[in-house]
């Protein structure tokens, strides 16, 4: 027995709702945009550079601990991540005014000593500003592959009004995800860059649903374009519920015993499936029906029907 938490032949209006649902997603871009113009993002040492330093315990540590007892130490927002053996860490932070690197490194094995625990100082060196734009560089290219692979995979799969449908959908999205961490001043490193990815995953994905379920209707029922994008989103409706709420409980897990460095990547995703789920019911099809779709961009191409035609 299929769960539905809203019945197959619900009718919810969503179409009526598209000026109002449109307005709510241009003032998100409008104050998302802004935030980026104005405030700009606060980006981690994976970008800025700063010191690193590997430190070598007797047993293994607690990484929580440790990185509180930097926290205390002065050292705001640092980066402690396990390497090599159990036993070891890597600690990138921000060095103090008038500090240098090897007196950091010093200090930072005092402040990480644990009980019964202490940690030794294996090597502490600086940490080019210069890695960090490239990895910005290579993620914005990463970031570009996707769009042109989602855009030629839909325009192949669909029409080329659903491509532009979904990718300024998905680009909605982005931007909003990436906003919320410059109006908020949460850091943001190349975890978040990975969510913010991830994210736009999620977002087509979600579309492509509600697309799919728009061209089945259309070969089947007689009825104007905006009825038949209304049912399809009333359709999908229970499983865009379901599917965005248990991958929003297993990112907030992931959030909340994943770790400090995990925070970043969870907290993006969380907004993105938040943000994604109601692009896909709210956004998307409205921009299909401002794009002027028919009947005839709705219906199957001509090699899916020979498709069909040669199925038993």
């Amino acid at each position: 027995m299929q769960f539905n938490v809203f019945p197959h032949d619900s009718n919810f209006d969503f179409m009526r709702l598209r000026w109002v649902s449109t307005a709510l997603s241009v003032l998100l871009l409008v104050v998302s945009v802004g935030a980026m113009a104005t405030h700009g993002f606060n980006f981690a040492l994976d970008f800025t550079g700063g010191i690193g330093v590997e430190l070598r315990y007797d047993k293994a540590p607690d990484v929580d601990d440790v990185r509180e007892s930097l926290d205390r130490a002065g050292y705001d927002s640092a980066v402690v991540q396990t390497f090599g053996s159990g036993n070891d860490l890597l600690v990138r932070l921000q060095p103090k005014a008038g500090e240098g690197v090897e007196s950091i490194g010093d200090e930072v094995a005092r402040a990480a000593s644990q009980p019964g625990n202490p940690a030794t100082k294996l090597s502490s060196a600086e940490i080019s500003p210069q890695v960090g734009k490239e990895l910005a560089q290579n993620g914005i290219y990463a970031m570009l592959f996707v769009i042109v692979g989602f855009l030629a995979y839909i325009s192949f799969r669909f029409e080329w009004k659903f491509a532009v449908a979904a990718i300024l959908a998905t680009m909605h999205d982005v931007v909003v995800v990436a906003g919320w961490f410059a109006v908020t001043g949460h850091e943001f490193d190349l975890t978040v860059l990975a969510g913010v990815m991830g994210v736009m995953g999620f977002s087509i994905n979600d579309t492509i649903v509600v697309f799919d379920r728009v061209r089945e209707n259309f070969r089947g029922v007689r009825a104007p374009a905006r009825q038949i994008l209304n049912s399809s989103i009333n359709q999908t409706l229970s499983r865009t519920v379901i599917t965005s709420f248990v991958a929003f409980l297993t990112t907030l897990a992931l959030y909340l015993y994943g770790g400090g460095s995990l925070q970043g990547m969870a907290e993006s995703m969380m907004i993105g499936i938040i943000v994604g789920t109601l692009s896909s019911i709210f956004v998307a099809c409205p921009l299909l029906m401002w794009l002027g779709t028919n009947k005839q961009d709705l219906m199957p191409k001509a090699r899916d029907d020979a498709a069909l035609a040669r199925r038993p």
